[in-house]
């Protein structure tokens, strides 16, 4: 259905850094699952991420972070519905990111700003 709207639903995708030029292109993340909206620590070592990896259906978003080598793989968010589009304040000091908890009704999300502590 999805492919006679020329639409797709992503299954798989992962995190990959390059250089500004596009050169030294390499993947962070081999999942196999839908990984997305990195956004830099800033330390500039580590990312942030999306991901469905814990969730075997894959409807179910949390928050990964992984540090620029590819290493370091740790779950941030253990929540039952989506978190994703993770952004840090300029200072590193609070995280914003969207969120179906708590919402209204089924598919509504909120944007929560949390601390955040090292």
């Amino acid at each position: 259905m999805l492919l006679q709207d020329r639409l797709v639903r992503p299954t798989t995708l992962e995190i990959q850094i390059a250089n500004a030029d596009g050169t030294g292109a390499r993947a962070l993340t081999t999942l196999g699952a839908a990984s997305f909206a990195p956004c830099w620590f800033r330390d500039g070592k580590r990312i942030l991420f999306a991901s469905n990896k814990a969730d075997p259906k894959g409807r179910d978003f949390d928050l990964y972070m992984i540090k620029d080598d590819g290493t370091g793989l740790e779950r941030v968010t253990y929540n039952e519905t989506f978190d994703g589009f993770p952004l840090f304040s300029r200072d590193g000091k609070h995280l914003v990111f969207a969120s179906n908890r708590h919402g209204a009704h089924p598919g509504d999300t909120n944007i929560f700003i949390a601390d955040w502590l090292e």
